[in-house]
């Protein structure tokens, strides 16, 4: 409640946080267009492979050409004005930067970006959920024994997730479910970059095409994001995987305390306490009204009467029993909300949700008969989606984490529907993403449940 107070005291003293981004895409430019006009906080530089391109994103988000800065990072932090390149190494090494904001999206560069944060002594935002999946608990330990924070990213969906956990375990309420709503048929695990279009063209008015990237917004329709999310979700609070993963159950938003919930008492989840994310289709393909694509929600228990005679007094979304109820959040505001994760790490020294534990994956699963001697191609691609697992489970089958289902060769066939394992891949074991990867496991295995 004190953020905005606490920014203007930095900004009375002269001393903005200082921020450096690192990924320029979608997220990040949402996130641009606000930290300018945010007081109390300065954005050092933009790192980006494309400085053209990074440049441009500046411009939309209504950045003034002057205050762009062409001039050294020390300069530009300075004066005040933001510099623009390509060097993230270099961004992250400043001096002046406090808080490094890491939204590229590629799970092994996310890896290596955070170790240099967190070896540099700088607060890491994590946009990139991919690598915060893959390796998230171990990435989060090593900044708390660094001094430094780690957290997830607000506005996305997992953070967003997490303080609605929070806060009903605050109050005393055993969580049920909690996750989040999105787009899905069963159909939709089969999509691929080239037919991601006609699921698109549906519910999306997307006149260019060029503007977007197909393989990323894959990811979002073929189930894989939701798996990674919910298991960011899951490592930071404790919530659990079901033995299949996320089932897509449809509800309206005002369904979701009786829809998720045990099966025992009507609903779809197969114990309590667990992730779940509900489609806004239902399975003849018909639409769902009333649905929580966007949104987020939490399902909880009350332990009394009186609390449930609260419910229905409040119309705090119970189910038919009264004995469970819903909230949940209509949408969410994705990069223009990410200064509030900057301003807390920076001024609270608290993460916006961090990984804990592991006990949830998201492994790499056929989208179709896989052929040794292929070439996977990650997530939102032509060959696997990505399946949330426990993580005991995942450790003990041996499977593979989506976030190195790419660029690497399959040694084996997969029939479609199945988990890939280690085993059916080479893997370089020299590799930082899988050095890290490997040593997460042995760190957290134990714990895994």
């Amino acid at each position: 409640m004190n953020l905005h107070k606490m920014l203007l005291a930095r900004k009375a003293a002269g001393r903005p946080v200082t921020v450096g981004l690192i990924g320029a895409g979608k997220f990040g430019t949402m996130f641009l267009s606000q930290v300018r006009v945010t007081d109390g906080m300065h954005l050092v530089g933009v790192a980006d492979l494309s400085v053209p391109r990074a440049r441009a994103q500046l411009a939309a988000a209504g950045w003034p050409e002057e205050q762009v800065s062409a001039a050294s990072l020390s300069d530009a932090a300075a004066t005040g004005r933001t510099h623009v390149g390509d060097d993230a190494e270099a961004l992250i090494a400043c001096p002046a930067v406090e808080v490094v904001i890491e939204a590229t999206g590629d799970p092994k560069t996310g890896i290596r970006l955070c170790l240099k944060a967190i070896e540099n002594g700088k607060h890491i935002v994590m946009v990139n959920v991919e690598a915060d999946a893959l390796a998230g608990p171990l990435l989060a330990r090593r900044a708390e024994q660094a001094g430094v924070v780690y957290s997830l990213a607000w506005g996305d969906q997992p953070a967003l997730i997490c303080e609605h956990v929070d806060s009903i375990r605050a109050c005393g309420f055993r969580v049920v479910a909690a996750g989040k709503g999105t787009r899905y048929h069963p159909t939709y695990h089969h999509s691929t970059p080239d037919t991601v279009w006609d699921i698109l063209d549906r519910y999306l008015k997307i006149t260019d095409r060029s503007s977007i990237n197909p393989k990323m917004f894959n990811s979002f329709v073929d189930g894989t994001k939701s798996g990674i999310e919910m298991t960011a979700v899951c490592n930071a609070t404790g919530l659990r995987s079901q033995s299949e993963g996320l089932s897509f159950p449809p509800a309206t938003r005002f369904e979701h305390a009786e829809v998720c919930k045990p099966r025992s008492e009507g609903g779809v989840l197969e114990f309590a306490g667990v992730t779940e994310v509900t489609s806004s289709v239902y399975r003849d393909g018909t639409d769902v009204p009333h649905h929580l694509a966007l949104g987020t929600y939490v399902v909880f228990e009350a332990e009394s009467d009186y609390a449930r005679r609260c419910f229905r007094e409040y119309h705090i979304l119970p189910d038919s029993s009264g004995r469970y109820a819903a909230l949940y959040r209509p949408t969410h505001m994705i990069g223009l909300e990410l200064g509030l994760s900057v301003a807390s790490v920076a001024l609270r020294r608290e993460p916006t949700g961090a990984p804990t534990a592991f006990v949830s994956d998201v492994v790499a699963t056929a989208k179709r008969d896989l052929k040794a001697g292929e070439i996977l191609d990650g997530e939102g691609g032509f060959c696997v989606w990505g399946k949330q697992t426990p993580a005991r489970r995942s450790l003990d089958e041996g499977y593979l984490p989506l976030g190195l289902a790419q660029h690497v060769r399959l040694v084996k066939d997969v029939a479609e529907g199945e988990r890939l394992r280690w085993t059916d891949v080479e893997v370089d074991a020299a590799d930082l993403a899988v050095r890290t990867r490997r040593e997460m496991e042995a760190t957290f295995g134990p714990d895994a449940v």
